[in-house]
Formats: structure tokens, sequence, C-alpha cells
């Protein structure tokens, strides 16, 4: 026995004196033995009850009406329970429950012992964690009573003791515990019993299972307390010793602590194989010798559950054995591996679980040959008999009205088959491990669409195509979804140029990616109409304005969206660069010997803002010159100025000659967090520069337009034939015949000047015709009607042409068309 529970704590004694009290009485109803405890409850002293009927002490008619019968129920049945109430020496009453026992003395004499307590204190069987932290005498239990006097001699004992310890009123009677049953527990008990007959203080809950012969106390968890009886005068009558079977106490403490455990091991992540694991772990070997957790296979994929597993045709949904976990090493119990695909029969017992989403209960499993589960599922009753399979119990999981999957306990080695109670423990553990999974789920669901969001938002293989070399890094600080509000892009534009973007989103994760995506749109459109990079960032703004304003009428709130951005136009024909940035870091550029520069580039406010116009600055790349576009999150720390962070990165970059994919990594690996504060993104372009035969460019003044017109056609005849592109001559002079007329007609001539045009052709992976002129007015194409004489050159052009756009130009616009090149020219 544990000696520390032999004596009662402080707070348990304060609590049963606070609620409980005994009092003896004799065959007609008289007091004659009465606690301290009692005392405290009613303010009677023994002095002023015993002697005089306990009737006395009821304050209603209506309870003393009741106590003859109460007399008579008793002796019917041994013990009978109720509530009444009592007056206080005050004269206020008292509502108690009331506990009346049967005792039985020598010479068939009958006496009676009465526990009262408080109800304005809820019962200790009431709570599960409490059950045995106060004594009493519930009347729907079989509680022991023993009465002993001054020398301790058993005088009285109610029936239901003797079926506890197994010791018969003949052999209890006249003797004291240690002669009725030798040994040293019942000496350490009578011991106790001295020290209350002494004081008068009661001992609570003390194990007393040991004291009785064996085979009567032990398979139960018995717990005696003790109080003292006083006479009229005070003096101590004797002992009243109340023992308790705590059994189901003890039990209800261990699947508490089953639970408690189970709370702290379930759910610790969200990945949802993970957590059926943990309810494997859990069950195994507190609750079962064998677990197993079978999943609905589209929950591990971030599906929907199903509404209901089993489809109406009959056929059941793929499940996947996701926890597993054995008494014995390597779970041999197992048809499946974890992982695995999990066959269920369609007349199966889990199949059953499954369309009827309640638990199966089978306390004595019989898996022999020729049985009903045998006939139904012979592999796994095969698997029963071969590991001594004697008890299961299938539970279904489930959570929002949504079955899931099984969970399946089993005994083996454990020869107690499970009880009720057992199932009902099963069904929490589950119940709590659903939530988890649920949660999980959710989260697999969630991270996926965040992933797919992600796909479709930045460039999946991003190309620089006859401009430059890219490649780049994306790390989001919202590792869970994988998602951030960071963007960049790699945007092909006519006459072999690109643009390149880098920008960043105000927060983190989908709402910041929805934003992005939204501005990435937004960039694609306004590079599409080849706006110079000061002109798209005062048109994204005003994007990024709107945007703050339909969130904030969507919200009924004041909605904040900001952003920041560079924009960068790189042409390989002329090595020219040309950037803005709105409120963004400056670009790095390294020149082909290593050098890393950060060139003076006005910031400009951040986009959502508005009210300052945005500057741009062009310069010259030497060719194999590398410019870096990167986000704050790679040179920005909390702890760190962000000087020292470019620094770090233009000491990062200062490697000339290294692929730029190790270039990448060299320049994210020098993060000082291995886990980033900021979403983290970084573009590199290598620069390429068109070899001068790949470019051939003429001047004419719009003076003689016929002239002009003739004369350009055999220019361009002569130098597609140079380049071996004979067969794109008749189709290139018809286009360049209609942009050279219509920019002597419309360009120079709206401007009331004979201006200059310009025509040049790019052979690169197309070959692209631009016509220049002085006008900043921009060509719209028609479809004039069959009677009239002009408007078709544009429609005539786009027929020709693969694709053809119009940009403007320091010294007025460029109208260009671009004719798909065969594979090798």
């Amino acid at each position: 026995m544990d000696r520390s529970t032999e004596t009662a704590t402080p707070t348990a004694q304060t609590t049963f004196e606070a609620t409980g009290a005994i009092a003896l009485l004799d065959a007609d109803g008289v007091v004659v033995g009465w606690s301290q405890t009692a005392h405290r409850l009613v303010g009677y002293s023994a002095g002023e009850v015993v002697g005089h009927p306990a009737s006395h002490l009821l304050m209603s008619t209506e309870d003393k009406a009741k106590a003859p019968g109460v007399t008579e129920e008793g002796g019917a049945h041994g013990r009978w329970s109720g509530s009444a109430r009592l007056r206080h020496r005050d004269g206020h009453g008292i509502d108690v429950r009331l506990a009346v026992s049967s005792l039985s003395g020598q010479g068939d004499r009958r006496q009676w012992v009465v526990s009262a307590t408080d109800t304005t204190t809820p019962p200790p069987w009431e709570a599960a964690a409490s059950v045995a932290a106060t004594p009493h005498l519930p009347g729907n239990l079989p509680v022991g009573v023993v009465i002993r006097d001054d020398q301790l001699r058993c005088t009285w004992v109610n029936d239901s003791q003797g079926a506890k310890d197994g010791i018969p009123a003949r052999q209890r009677l006249g003797r004291t515990l240690t002669e009725a049953a030798p040994g040293a527990e019942s000496e350490m008990l009578e011991a106790l019993m001295c020290q209350v007959l002494a004081s008068g203080i009661p001992r609570v809950n003390v194990p007393c299972g040991g004291a009785f012969p064996p085979g009567t106390g032990e398979a139960s968890s018995l717990v005696a307390s003790f109080f003292r009886l006083d006479d009229v005068q005070g003096r101590a009558l004797g002992v009243c010793t109340v023992i308790v079977d705590a059994t189901d106490t003890r039990r209800a403490r261990e699947r508490l602590a089953i639970l408690g455990e189970a709370s702290k091991r379930i759910g610790t992540t969200l990945d949802v194989m993970r957590t059926a694991q943990e309810l494997a772990d859990a069950a195994v070997p507190l609750l079962a010798d064998y677990t197993a957790v079978d999943l609905a296979q589209s929950l591990l994929h971030g599906e929907e559950p199903l509404a209901r597993l089993g489809a109406p045709d009959g056929r059941i949904p793929v499940f996947r054995r996701s926890g597993l976990a054995s008494v014995r090493p390597g779970a041999p119990e197992s048809l499946f591996a974890r992982g695995e695909p999990v066959s269920v029969p369609p007349t199966s017992p889990f199949t059953r679980v499954i369309r009827s989403g309640t638990s199966h209960f089978e306390p004595m499993l019989d898996a022999s040959p020729g049985t009903l589960l045998d006939q139904q599922d012979a592999a796994r009753a095969a698997a029963a008999r071969e590991h001594t399979m004697h008890s299961l119990m299938v539970v279904p999981v489930h959570a929002r009205g949504t079955l899931m999957g099984t969970a399946v306990f089993v005994r083996t080695k454990n020869p107690l088959p499970f009880e009720k109670d057992d199932l009902l423990l099963a069904e929490e553990l589950v119940s709590r491990a659903a939530l988890s999974l649920d949660n999980a789920c959710r989260y697999t669901r969630e991270r996926s669409a965040a992933l797919t969001l992600q796909r479709h938002l930045l460039p999946h293989h991003a190309s620089g195509g006859p401009a430059a070399d890219v490649a780049w890094r994306y790390l989001p600080a919202d590792s869970h979804h994988g998602v951030g509000g960071d963007w960049f892009d790699v945007i092909p534009l006519s006459g072999a140029r690109i643009a390149l973007v880098v920008g960043d989103v105000i927060g983190h994760g989908i709402h910041a990616a929805a934003t992005m995506g939204r501005l990435r749109t937004a960039v694609h459109t306004l590079a599409s109409m080849d706006m110079p990079p000061e002109e798209l960032l005062a048109h994204l703004d005003e994007q990024v304005i709107r945007m703050g304003r339909e969130e904030a009428d969507r919200e009924d709130t004041a909605a904040t969206i900001g952003a920041t951005c560079l924009y960068a136009v790189y042409d390989p024909a002329t090595q020219q660069c040309t950037m803005a940035r709105a409120g963004h870091p400056p670009a790095a550029i390294i020149d082909p010997d290593g050098a890393v520069t950060f060139p003076e580039l006005p910031a400009g406010l951040p986009l959502g803002l508005g009210g300052v116009p945005f500057e741009s600055v062009t310069l010259k790349l030497p060719e194999n010159s590398v410019l870096a576009l990167y986000t704050d999150g790679l040179i920005e720390t909390r702890n760190l100025d962000i000087d020292v962070g470019m620094n770090r990165l233009a000491a990062a970059l200062a490697r000339p000659g290294l692929p730029l994919e190790e270039l990448c990594s060299a320049a994210v690996d020098t993060l000082p967090a291995r886990t980033p504060e900021d979403d983290i993104t970084l573009l590199l372009a290598r620069t390429r520069a068109l070899d001068p035969t790949q470019v051939a460019s003429w001047q004419f003044q719009a003076q003689d337009d016929k002239a002009v017109v003739s004369h350009a056609r055999t220019l361009v005849a002569r130098q597609l034939s140079q380049w071996g592109l004979e067969h794109l001559v008749e189709s290139t002079q018809l286009i360049v015949s209609e942009l050279v007329t219509n920019a002597i007609l419309h360009g120079s001539n709206q401007c009331d000047r004979q201006g200059a045009i310009g025509l040049r052709l790019l052979r690169h992976e197309v070959l692209t015709c631009e016509v220049s002129d002085t006008s900043d007015c921009h060509p719209r194409l028609r479809h004039p009607r069959t009677t009239e004489e002009s408007g078709r050159g544009l429609f005539l052009v786009t027929q020709l042409s693969d694709r053809w756009g119009t940009r403007l130009t320091p010294d007025g616009k460029l109208i260009w068309a671009e004719q798909r090149l065969p594979p090798g020219r």
C-alpha cells in the first residue's frame, strides 16, 4: 500500500468536515452516537443530540412524517437515500442528502448509521476527478459500515461490508480487526483507528484492500474512512468505519489519465498521417495491444471529405493505413503497412461501421473457421487467430458530420476483454483525434489551394530570350502556406527586349498573394502596351488605389493596400536598360569583371499613395553584365541596418563567371536567419547583346512617299536575301510598304513638319520590322467597307504578321510587326 495515502491531506479533511456528517441511531431512531463532523454541520454537540430522536433535527413536517417509513424501507433493503432539510442550531435550514444503512449486531439487534451531505456542495460522485476525494454513503452504492466500541471491537456491521471483505459477521462481531483478519495491514488500520479515537480527527480515503483475506479485497480498490462517535457526555463512544469500493473511481482516473496523455500527444502537427499515427500511439498499450487507423485517401490528398463513405453503387472508397501501433515489434498483426491502400470487403464489420457511422463492439471476438467473421473477411480472421486477437472495437472517425475513416482497437496479450467503458474511452479518443484530423485536412486543402495559387501567380519557365539569361529564388515567409506577397516576372517585349519586374505587397499569406496576383496581371497588361517604365508605374499606382477602395467598400473598414515595385526594360540591340522604381530597393548591377554597384535611381513613393510622378533612368550595360532585382526581405532584418544587408548582398554577387543558379543560391545563403522574417525574392538577368549582323536600320525623309516606299522595299529585299530569308521577302515588303506609307501620311503630317522616318529589321527568334516617326498618335485598326479605297493598311499587316503593336519613343512613336522564323534560321 502507498503509505503516502494513509492519512488524509488537510484539503481532503477540510472538504469532508464541511460536507459530511455521521450519526448512529438505535432501532427506535434515537441518536446514540454523534461525530464531530455532524457537530460542525448542524451546530449541535453530542450532548445536545445523543439520547434524543433524530427526527427532532428534521425541519420539515413532511420529512418528519416520512421518518418511520425510512426505517421500514431501510430494514427491507439494508439502505435508503433521499433528501431532507435539517434544522441548524441557530435556526436556519440546511438542505442535505441523507444515506441510511442498517447495521447488524450480536443477538440480531439492529441499529442505523446515517450520513448527511450538504447539497450546496456538489456530491463527490458527480465529478469524476473527485469521486474518492470525499467519503460519503450514497444509497445507490454498496457501502460497508462497521461500528467499533472504544476498545475497537466490532459491535455493529451492515450486510454490504461482508460482501466487500469476505469476513462473515459472526467472525467479526465482538472482535478487533487484527483478531478477525490478522496481518500487518490490519495492524496499521487499527493504529489509525486508535488515533481517530483519541483525537476525534477523521482519517479518510485510506487504502485497505490488503487487510482482507486473499481473493476478497484484492480484486477491488477499497478505501476506508474512520470517524469517532461521541456519547451524550461528549466522550468517545467508538469508531465508525466506512468502506467504499473505489474501483470505478480508479478506472475513471485511469481513463482521465489516458485522455490527458492523448491530449498532449495527438494533434501536435497539421499533418494528417502524423496525427493518425499519434492516435494509434496514444492507444497502445494504455487501451489496446494493437491499433490501426485507416483514412479515406481523398483526405490525404487535400480533397474535400466524402459526405458519407460508401458510394451508392456499393463500392467502397479507397482507404490508406495512416496510423499503426502494436505492443509487438513491427506490428505483425497488420495485413497492411502504414501508407498502403487497405482493402475492405463489402460485408465485413468495418464496412458496416463505414456505412452506419456507429461503432462495432465485440468484447469476445470469435474468428475461428466457419464463423461469420471468417466467412466475411477470411484474411482478417486468419490474422486474428494467428495473433490471438480476442477482443475488438471498431470506431468511426468523423468530424463536422463527415466520416473520415475508422480506428481499430484490438487486445491480444491483455487477457481482459474490452468493456463498454473502454468503448466510450475509445470513442472519446477518436473524437479528439478527429478534430485534429479535421484541422489537418483543412490545412492540407488550404495549403494545396495556396500552392496551386502560387503556381498560377508566379512564372513557370521564365525566359529572357535573346536578351538575357535569367534565374530566380522565391522564399515566402509564410512557410505554412508557401505563398507570399512578393512577385517577379520576365516579360518578353517586341524587338527582342524584355521587361524585368520585382514587386512586394504588404503582408504575407493568401490575401497578400491574391493582391499580388492582381498586380502581376495589371503589369502584364500594361507591359503589353509597351509603356515606358515611369508611365507603367503611374498606371499601376492608380490600380492599387482603386483596389484599396474596393477592399474598404467590401469590409466596411479602412483598408490599406500597399506595394513597392521596380520595373526595368532591357534592349539587347542597344544594350540599354531603362528602369523606374516605386519605393523599392535599388537594383544591383554586376559588371563582367564582378564589380557591384547600386545605381542612383529616384526612389519614388510606394504604390497606393498617389500624387507624385515616377522617374526613370537609362543605363548602358555591357554584355554579360548581371542585373539583380530583389525585395527588401533579402537585405533587411530586425537587428541590422539596411546598409549591412546591401553590403552582404554585394559581396555575395561579386563573383564573375559563376552560373546564375549558383549565384542565386550564394546570395540567399548569406541570410543570417534560416527562417526569413519577410518574403524574399531575387531575380538575376545576365545580359546578352544582338550581333550587329542581326540588326539593319535606315533613315528616310518623308518627302516623296512613292520614292521612299520603293527604296525601303528594295533595302528590305536585299537585307533578307543576305540573311537567307528570301521566303519572307514578299510579306515583309508588303508590311514595310504599309507601315512606311502610314508614317508618311499620318505621322509627320500631323506634326505639321516633314520629319524623319526610321526603319529597322531585327533577326533573332523572330523577324521584327520596326517603323518609327515623329508623331505620338497611335494608329487604329479599322475594318473598312468594300466601297472605301483606303484604311486597309493595318488590316493587311495583321494578316501578314504573327503579331504587331506600337509604342511611344522619346521622339515620337514606333510601330512593329513580327513574323515567325523557321527553326534554325
